[in-house]
């Protein structure tokens, strides 16, 4: 199943949710360094009920030593700026679906990253700020499962 990289993550209950979504879908959660929270929060524990174990998680300090565990993958980064839907990709097993810190989304320098693939979008209504990221997400993570034929579910 696919890679998901959350790039600085700040809102503990969000990484909480992702944790959980990882579990339940096969989706290889990856944290980049820094955090907006300890890992130890009791948000993060909670949003990710009893699935911490049942989710493969991986912690980097940067986003290069990421993407260096992944080094054949594509990578789509998450982003209103861009024309391009994350429903027009063809996903694969080992692609890298990149999502942005909450309040700001990713950085300039994140989305000229020499390995991003592409830049894709979830639409929205004309003048909303933002989608909360776990539903982000979800909405990406269960796309490329759809995409993959629910593998691993029997399905």
């Amino acid at each position: 199943m696919v890679h998901v990289f959350l790039h600085e993550p700040a809102i503990a209950g969000n990484t909480g949710n992702a944790i959980r979504l990882a579990a339940v879908t096969g989706a290889r959660l990856h944290l980049v360094e820094p955090f907006g929270f300890d890992l130890e929060d009791a948000k993060l524990r909670r949003a990710g009920l009893d699935y911490h174990d049942l989710a493969d998680v991986s912690i980097h300090p940067d986003l290069d030593e990421g993407l260096a565990a992944v080094p054949s993958a594509r990578v789509f980064a998450f982003t209103a700026h861009t024309d391009v839907r994350f429903d027009q990709v063809e996903y694969t097993r080992e692609d890298v679906l990149l999502f942005g810190t909450e309040p700001t989304g990713l950085p300039a320098d994140v989305l000229e990253h020499p390995r991003v693939t592409s830049l894709v979008r979830i639409p929205m209504l004309p003048a909303r700020r933002s989608l909360n990221l776990a539903n982000s997400v979800a909405i990406a993570v269960y796309e490329a499962w759809r995409q993959l034929g629910y593998d691993g579910t029997g399905a």
